[in-house]
C-alpha cells in the first residue's frame, strides 16, 4: 500500500498522517526578502522533519530542539500579517514570530522566516519546482 504524504510547509519534509491532509502547503519558509525559499535555493529544507502532534506542528531538525507551534490560531492580529512571494505572485500571510524565526535561521544558517497562508488568502497557485 503506498501512502500519500502530505507537506504542511511547503518545501519540507512531508508526513503520511491523514490528518495533514486539511494543512498541506499551508506554511512556507521565506527569506529576508520575504521570497519562498524551494530546496533548489536551499536543500536542507527537505531534513526539516515535519509532523501533526497534539494541536501542533511539530518540527524537527538535526542538532537543534523540537518545536511545536499551535495549529489553528485565529488569525486576528494585523501586525503580523505580510506578504510572501510565491512563484512571482503575493501571497497574504502570517508571520509565526521571532522563536521560529530564530530556529529556521539558524537550522537553515541564513535569514529567513516561517510563515502560515492566511485563511482568508486565495488558493495559492505553487509552481512547480
Amino acid at each position: 500500500m503506498i501512502s500519500t504524504l502530505y507537506f504542511p510547509i511547503a518545501s519540507c519534509a512531508g508526513t503520511a498522517k491523514p490528518e495533514a491532509a486539511a494543512y498541506d502547503k499551508k506554511w512556507l519558509i521565506v527569506d529576508d526578502s520575504d521570497t519562498w525559499l524551494t530546496q533548489k535555493e536551499c536543500p536542507k529544507l527537505s531534513a526539516i522533519q515535519v509532523d501533526l502532534s497534539m494541536g501542533c506542528l511539530v518540527m524537527r531538525g538535526e542538532g537543534m530542539l523540537r518545536l511545536d507551534i499551535p495549529l489553528d490560531v485565529i488569525e486576528d492580529d494585523d501586525s503580523v500579517r505580510r506578504q510572501a512571494i510565491v512563484g512571482g505572485k503575493h501571497v497574504d500571510v502570517v508571520d509565526e514570530g521571532e522563536l521560529v524565526a530564530t530556529w529556521v535561521s539558524k537550522y537553515l544558517e541564513r535569514p529567513c522566516r516561517l510563515v502560515k497562508v492566511h485563511p482568508d488568502a486565495p488558493p495559492v497557485l505553487w509552481p512547480a519546482v
